[in-house]
């Protein structure tokens, strides 16, 4: 059994009167690829920025081990991501080196080759100087894999990160996820395609403004917690809808 690096106990989340998460408890281990499955609305963006450190629960508790805590990467949905900025491809992705060179730092030709070796693994060879206002959705997403690729984390929180995107594209970006998570990294990520977790995600965590079952994926299948014959909608407790803040 691996380590728990991220522990949920009885984590409530409201948005103003809306319930958006209610006690939810559980683990992540270290080296865990974990999906987080439920309907529109079930709170799995939510949890995912209480884990982040990004919004805090209205009770309960998130506890991120000592080790991790400074090495953690979130990828927000992408429609969440400001694209108007006048950045290059090259800029936007050398972020990701900010842990490590801070505000002031500069970038060096050694610090240039990792950038643009980051993009050509994520298929973005010769984009360096492209404007990202100019980048389809899905070269959109490849830039953010590139930069988290130079962040280096060794927990990665991503918030549907294949949705709207072509199958080449995905196909791409699943390779990367699953190499990561040969190296022991630890992933969290929130899904709806039920395909890709059913051939992709060891472990799944089933939310619908609580949690309805989390484990290995092949048993949640077995139980119809998660089935290609059940309406995701059917787990959700109106009651629990979320908040003007967070409609995933």
């Amino acid at each position: 059994m691996s380590t728990a690096l991220i522990t949920l106990e009885d984590v409530t989340v409201h948005y103003g009167p809306h319930l958006a998460l209610q006690r939810i408890s559980g683990q992540f281990g270290a080296g865990t690829l974990t999906a987080i499955a439920g309907p529109n609305g079930a709170g799995k963006s939510t949890l995912l920025k209480v884990i982040a450190g990004l919004l805090r629960p209205s009770k309960g508790r998130v506890t991120i081990a000592p080790e991790v805590r400074a090495s953690i990467g979130y990828l927000p949905q992408i429609s969440a991501s400001q694209r108007d900025y006048p950045l290059s491809v090259m800029q936007a992705a050398s972020t990701g080196l900010w842990p490590e060179i801070g505000n002031a730092g500069r970038l060096t030709p050694t610090l240039k080759d990792r950038v643009r070796a980051a993009l050509a693994e994520v298929g973005l060879a010769g984009f360096e100087l492209r404007q990202i206002s100019a980048l389809s959705g899905g070269e959109f997403q490849r830039l953010l894999f590139a930069r988290l690729i130079l962040q280096d984390p060794k927990v990665l929180l991503l918030d549907e990160p294949f949705a709207a995107i072509d199958a080449e594209t995905t196909a791409r970006l699943i390779k990367l996820l699953l190499r990561w998570h040969g190296q022991g990294r630890t992933i969290v990520c929130v899904l709806h395609d039920l395909l890709l977790i059913h051939k992709y995600f060891p472990d799944s965590f089933v939310l619908a403004g609580k949690c309805m079952g989390r484990g290995h994926t092949h048993d949640l299948f077995e139980q119809k917690l998660l089935s290609f014959d059940l309406d995701m909608a059917e787990l959700h407790d109106p009651e629990h809808a979320e908040g003007p803040h967070d409609a995933d």
